[in-house]
């Protein structure tokens, strides 16, 4: 079973308040990282190949790109690679935000 975690500042906030993670932030901190990218789709290569549109800074590691996207206010990546899980604690401080399940 794929694990799915969600960047989000939702935990910080009183109750009814909000302070979603912006797209411009995201593309404000990630211009700054060498080893993401931006795109508006994601191409998923398998049996059959499928184009997902949507705000994606893609994440190259090693042969692996893996896509953090960013979609109302949060950010969400797959756990399946272990390499994940320090690169979204990283991302998730930089970010003033905290992870959860989701």
């Amino acid at each position: 079973m794929i694990q799915r975690y969600r960047i989000t500042r939702e935990m910080q906030q009183p109750e009814g308040q909000v302070d979603p993670i912006t797209l411009e932030e995201c593309q404000a901190y990630f211009a700054l990282q060498p080893d993401f990218i931006y795109t508006p789709v994601f191409t998923v290569k398998g049996e059959a190949t499928m184009s997902i549109e949507g705000d994606f800074f893609l994440w190259d590691i090693g042969t692996a790109s893996i896509p953090f996207r960013h979609y109302e206010g949060d950010l969400y990546v797959s756990g399946t690679n272990e390499a994940v899980i320090p690169k979204m604690i990283e991302v998730a401080s930089a970010l003033r935000a905290d992870i959860a399940e989701g």
